[in-house]
């Protein structure tokens, strides 16, 4: 936690008037570049959270893209109008502005998801999570967060390209890399067997196919204890589910997603924006049970049929099954309920 003068090395959020947000590291002599001039580094250095920066006055051509100069040509304004005089607030960013702003070339998670996963997995101070997935480090950083200094956060990467990414935000988020944080690479399984057996109290899983992953994420993890998958797609969603119950290790799935939308605040004139985020992922969450149980499941109707395609019956079959297959959700006596009500009310039309 950092606290008092803003530091070479930090990483500092300037925003202005508009509510644009820049992440950006400070340096000694540095600056970082605005669509309204450049913010000097200097100007910064020092200083607490909450002052307000300027930037400098500068030509237009300072500005001007190096790569593609041709794409101004047609513009000889931009090289002749000056720039600056913009205020900027500064902040030292809150995680969630970190991990939006931090490089990555993994999609991140949305700090959306990650509080879900926090809440719904129960991860804690003090405890120890098994994490398959690391990506650009945003999940990662929020549960090294959560468990602390007391706990203690392994992460297993397939790639080594995506560990080292996820290993500098981290490192740069914190200061140095945290000591309570095992970063392996490779194949989930392999590096799993390695791991003792029932030592991990939570299990997060951001991958392709979690659900062939159950058979050493059961044998690591405590009895009891919480396993969170993040699924983008609803196949890939339906595959966990019934991979758990068929498992008979884990409790009844829960499964959710997370619609985020802002607001427009003026006075009297309140409306939800126009855009919002929507679907990024389901979480599918679960928990452990002890060697030698099996999992409750909830007794399912006989009429209800999940599974049989009707592609598949034939017209017998078809014929047979097409009641149950379109109004297993309807009683007989409820059908003929609807029935009387809708024949007095069309009367009623006639009288």
């Amino acid at each position: 936690m950092r606290r008092g003068p803003l530091q070479a090395g930090e990483k500092v959020q300037f925003t202005d008037r508009k509510g644009k947000k820049i992440t950006d590291q400070i340096v000694a002599g540095g600056s970082t570049q605005t669509e309204h001039g450049l913010i000097l580094h200097d100007d910064v250095i020092g200083w607490t959270e909450g002052v307000v920066v300027t930037t400098v006055t500068a030509k237009r051509e300072a500005q001007v893209n190096a790569l593609h100069p041709e794409r101004d040509a047609g513009k000889p304004w931009k090289a002749a109008r000056a720039i600056g005089g913009w205020q900027y607030a500064v902040m030292r960013p809150r995680l969630a502005d970190y991990v939006l702003s931090m490089p990555r070339g993994a999609q991140i998670m949305y700090p959306k998801d990650i509080a879900q996963v926090i809440q719904l997995g129960d991860i804690r101070s003090g405890h120890r999570v098994l994490e398959s997935g690391a990506g650009s480090g945003a999940m990662s950083v929020n549960l090294l967060d959560a468990v602390g200094e007391t706990g203690g956060l392994t992460t297993i990467e397939l790639r080594p390209d995506f560990a080292r990414v996820a290993e500098a935000n981290a490192t740069l988020y914190y200061g140095a890399k945290p000591a309570w944080w095992d970063l392996r690479t490779g194949d989930f399984d392999t590096v799993a067997a390695g791991l003792p057996e029932h030592h991990y109290d939570r299990i997060m899983l951001d991958m392709l196919d979690p659900w062939n992953r159950l058979e050493q994420a059961w044998r690591v993890i405590a009895p009891g204890g919480v396993l969170v998958a993040y699924i983008t797609t609803t196949t890939q969603m339906s595959r966990m589910v019934e991979a758990l119950r068929e498992s008979g290790r884990w409790t009844e799935p829960a499964v959710q997603e997370t619609l985020e939308r802002s607001w427009k605040v003026a006075g009297l004139a309140v409306r939800p924006d126009h855009q919002m985020i929507g679907h990024t992922g389901f979480l599918v969450v679960a928990r452990a049970m002890a060697d030698g149980f099996t999992a409750l499941k909830k007794r399912e109707r006989p009429a209800k049929d999940t599974v049989t395609d009707v592609d598949e019956m034939t017209s017998e079959e078809r014929e047979a099954q097409l009641e149950d297959l379109e109004l297993r959700d309807i009683s007989d006596r409820k059908l003929r309920k609807v029935l009387r009500d809708l024949d007095r009310q069309v009367g009623s039309l006639d009288a």
